[in-house]
């Protein structure tokens, strides 16, 4: 064995006779209390607010918010990351309001934070995340808040190598098996992008693109979103994450 592998937790045999025999003796259907762990004893006293303290102004154009976010990945994927954002100072100024100045349209996938992929901290960014990017009405509805209440001036779609959402969608097309439960209501929504003047592995790649274009396609087709961006007063932006590079790149 590796020694310097990390290994999880595994309960040794009594323990884990312990641990089935707690589990046996709850009802059915019952929830085991779970005791906290962040007693309230443990909390630090909040620093005072300066009176001049007010939100951040924000960028004053979507290609600002662009360069930013692009400055960002750079500073993340040759490991020079700030973390910026997280002084005692900035949370107290942010019980004020909230400026961020970009909403990041992304994946579940635990790879693809996007706090981290553009190195920002609390209040930079606006994250909605769903299984392959895939569009419905509470997404679309977090997302017309960023545009519409917060009047955020960059929208930006990020599809990433590897998507198991898009991977599922392009092998259930395949085979025609269905997935199980609301799974296949992500390969639904996919399905449309899917690339057929590609095989195997290549099909699944050349379809996270697709899928992300179409995805801020769609957005801009929203009337809300397309007078914004009629106004100058938003971007709609498709891009791709590498999981290899850490690079991201946006997609024409």
């Amino acid at each position: 064995m590796d020694p310097n592998a990390q290994i999880l937790d595994t309960p040794s045999p009594s323990r884990r006779g312990l641990l089935l025999a707690a589990a046996g003796s709850a009802a059915v259907g019952s929830v085991l209390p779970l005791a906290s762990p962040f007693p309230a004893s443990a909390a630090a006293p909040a620093p005072a607010l300066p009176a001049e303290a007010e939100t951040a102004a924000g960028p004053v154009s979507p290609e600002e918010a662009l360069r930013r976010l692009a400055a960002g990945n750079r500073r993340w994927r040759t490991y020079g990351q700030e973390h910026p954002h997280e002084s005692a100072f900035i949370r107290m100024r942010l019980t004020r309001a909230q400026r961020p100045f970009a909403i990041v349209l992304g994946c579940v996938d635990s790879r693809v934070p996007p706090e981290l992929v553009f190195d920002q901290g609390l209040g930079d960014l606006l994250t909605v995340r769903s299984a392959g990017e895939v569009l419905d009405e509470a997404v679309l509805g977090s997302v017309a808040f960023g545009v519409l209440e917060l009047e955020i001036p960059l929208l930006l779609v990020l599809g990433h190598q590897s998507c198991g959402a898009v991977g599922a969608a392009v092998r259930a097309e395949e085979t025609g098996e269905p997935l199980p439960a609301h799974i296949q209501y992500l390969a639904d929504q996919i399905r449309p992008s899917i690339d057929h003047t590609q095989q195997g592995e290549a099909r699944i790649d050349a379809t996270v693109d697709a899928h992300a274009r179409r995805t801020r396609d769609r957005l801009v087709a929203e009337p809300d979103i397309a007078r914004r961006m009629a106004a100058g007063k938003l971007a709609v932006v498709a891009a791709r994450y590498g999981l290899r590079d850490q690079r991201v790149r946006t997609l024409a």
